[in-house]
């Protein structure tokens, strides 16, 4: 893993972008997030997390980080998947704020700043999703696991990997060091409070997901598995 371009200051806001057949949308991603948190968090750095794209995607970052001082790119050897790369985002994250998003303009960078206005107390803001960005096969199977992990972990089932998270609760997600460390599960069984923000996620720029349906189905089964595992543990 290779680290360019950090500040020597520490901001007040860390955004994580797992970056994975993305380089499309990397420039206009760029643009709308500094927009969007220049007015009200000028401090704030930018971390994209280059998952071993195989398009190109970590020269582009390069380019961004070259000229803005905020922006820094992590490139890593081997795929790690878009959990692992947000928690080596999250280690290297500075800000008392750290954001999580995917870098394909779904998550809308417009909408960090209300994820940023939270109430007092509150640890984990959470984009609540409304609008429709899935299929109807893929909607109905996301549907169900989100159910099953709400009921065991208290993680909404309209929230996915859009979020922000406080400084105390990074470093406990940080504990866990693992290959697979399925994050919304994570921060839904820190028992800390969470707040919801209601976002209209859009629709993909352009291509697929990166995961098949066999893909998704194992990838839910692992997550059920870690869950039983935290909840024995603690």
């Amino acid at each position: 893993m290779t680290d360019a371009g950090a500040s020597a200051e520490a901001p007040d806001v860390s955004v994580v972008l797992p970056v994975h057949r993305n380089r499309p949308t990397l420039e206009e991603l760029h643009r709308r997030l500094s927009g969007s948190l220049a007015g009200t968090f000028p401090r704030y750095e930018l971390i994209f997390v280059d998952d071993a794209c195989p398009e190109g995607s970590g020269a582009v970052i390069a380019e961004i980080a070259a000229r803005d001082p905020r922006a820094r790119g992590i490139s890593l050897d081997r795929n790690v998947g878009q959990q692992r790369a947000v928690w080596l985002g999250l280690a290297e994250a500075r800000g008392e704020w750290v954001v999580a998003m995917d870098a394909d303009l779904q998550d809308p960078p417009e909408a960090v700043p209300s994820l940023l206005s939270a109430p007092p107390g509150v640890d984990a803001v959470l984009a609540a999703w409304t609008g429709r960005y899935e299929g109807k096969g893929r909607l109905a199977t996301s549907r169900l696991f989100k159910i099953l992990r709400e009921k065991l972990t208290g993680y909404p089932r309209d929230a996915g990997m859009f979020f922000a998270l406080r400084r105390p609760l990074v470093e406990e997600i940080l504990r866990h060091d693992v290959p697979h460390p399925f994050l919304p599960s994570l921060v839904g069984l820190s028992g800390r409070r969470i707040a919801t923000v209601t976002v209209e996620r859009a629709a993909r720029p352009g291509g697929g997901s990166a995961y098949s349906g066999t893909a998704r189905l194992l990838r839910a089964a692992r997550e059920i598995a870690f869950i039983f595992r935290r909840r024995r543990a603690c």
